[in-house]
């Protein structure tokens, strides 16, 4: 297909694709940041999207680019196959994130994206066309140190909510009731560094797309993010969490387990710590997944298992399976399209 100023077509449309999930990704994972304040009615919907829009542009700027690094290294193809690889994944874990916020199910833009560049990596040049990876030093790299950072993160979300919730109750069992007032600023604090750790790692994601589709192109030699990329990235990631993906917040803040302040707190706190620990170490986590599993841990820990809805639970965890499968499918079968257009 024809180019447009020396750049292919292809690369123009992946481009835009990569800041379509962006921005469908910070819709999603809006409630990581608004829902906990939100639904305790320790702040307004406006001022919680704000704070979550203004953590969410400042994360990848601060905490540099290693899980874009992991994500662009996901596919072993060059030149107009490479782009076209991405570019099918990219729509394929676009499609999938779309779903999910129609449905108003807390999905997994890492996982969808995963999916979508192997699945359609795979039907390019089968396994050879794929980074598996692993672990090494305990940074992952490919699709193996992708998955078991997902997996990880949300066992780390899961038991980091029980102790943090256990604690906090235990610290506060004798306090005053003034201390609500505390609890109420540390909900900002958290909802913050939660936002910005979100960024860190989400934003991320797509800027290791648009560096892969550069590097397929011959426009850079290596896997780096120029400034620019970060600059739309972020700002596309920004642009979602205004719009905000109410159904997913009521699904977050309500329909798991009943949340109070405490548990905003701690669900909130605990999630940012992993989802940073995470971006540092380049690994691509879902801030939804470790978010909803830190909700659940939350109610664990106050032994109230009973009053989790574990239907809803089930549910949500039924997303995360089908997303790698799914994604992977409508990846391959649109990498025909990407390959006309390439």
């Amino acid at each position: 297909m024809g180019n447009t100023g020396g750049v292919t077509l292809a690369v123009v449309v992946g481009i835009v694709m990569a800041l379509t999930y962006a921005l469908l990704n910070g819709v999603n994972d809006a409630a990581s940041a608004v829902a906990m304040p939100v639904v305790t009615r320790v702040a307004r919907p406006g001022a919680a999207v704000l704070v979550a829009a203004v953590g969410n542009f400042l994360g990848p700027l601060v905490l540099g680019t290693a899980v874009a690094g992991t994500i662009a290294g996901i596919v072993a193809v060059e030149g107009a196959e490479g782009v076209a690889v991405v570019g099918a994944g990219l729509t394929g874990a676009v499609a999938w994130c779309a779903f999910g916020w129609w449905r108003g199910i807390p999905t997994s833009a890492g996982h969808a994206l995963v999916g979508g560049l192997t699945g359609a990596a795979l039907l390019s040049g089968g396994g050879d066309a794929v980074n598996w990876g692993g672990l090494s030093h305990g940074k992952p790299s490919g699709v193996i140190g992708a998955l078991l950072s997902l997996v990880i993160s949300v066992l780390l979300g899961l038991l980091a909510g029980a102790l943090a919730d256990r604690l906090a109750r235990r610290a506060l069992r004798r306090a005053a009731k003034s201390v609500s007032h505390a609890v109420g600023v540390g909900e900002w604090v958290s909802a913050g560094a939660l936002a910005f750790g979100h960024g860190a790692n989400d934003a991320q994601k797509a800027m290791g797309a648009i560096a892969a589709l550069l590097v397929a192109s011959g426009r850079q030699g290596s896997v780096t993010v120029p400034l620019w990329v970060t600059l739309v990235s972020a700002a596309a990631l920004t642009v979602g969490t205004a719009l905000g993906g109410w159904s997913i917040v009521r699904t977050i803040g309500h329909r798991i387990v009943r949340v109070r302040s405490v548990d905003g707190l701690v669900s909130q706190g605990s999630s940012a710590a992993v989802v940073v620990a995470s971006s540092l170490v380049g690994a691509p986590v879902s801030t939804t997944q470790v978010l909803a599993s830190s909700v659940v841990g939350a109610g664990l820990g106050r032994r109230r298992g009973r009053h989790v809805r574990w239907g809803i639970v089930g549910r949500i965890a039924l997303s995360w399976v089908i997303t790698l499968p799914v994604s992977a499918l409508v990846a391959a079968a649109l990498l025909p399209l990407w390959r006309w257009m390439s």
